[in-house]
């Protein structure tokens, strides 16, 4: 790998230019990730003695989501508690873009 192989990969990975393909497959992810939440909600049981009617609600209910058994209830338990985390990293990531 000569110096050819050095300028083709950066050593900033993540911070270069965004193509055009790069940016409709990371909308099409995020559409993705929404759509999977989406359709865990709607299908999702939730118990009888716990059901949510705003977000906040949701988030109280959720750690009882897989008390049913059921692979929708804790993937929905995942995915509401993996997004947030995903967007604080996403916001911390472009934050500290502009650092050195």
């Amino acid at each position: 790998m000569g110096s050819k192989a050095r300028n083709r990969f950066p050593t900033h990975h993540g911070y270069g230019e965004l193509g055009l393909s790069r940016f409709f497959a990371l909308y099409l992810a995020q559409a993705a990730w929404l759509g999977l939440g989406a359709y865990l909600y709607m299908h999702a049981y939730w118990p009888s003695t716990c059901t949510p009617a705003n977000l906040i609600e949701i988030y109280g209910c959720s750690m009882r989501l897989p008390e049913n058994g059921g692979w929708r209830e804790a993937s929905l338990l995942t995915w509401l508690w993996a997004t947030p985390i995903l967007v604080a990293l996403e916001v911390s990531r472009r934050m500290g873009k502009d650092a050195p």
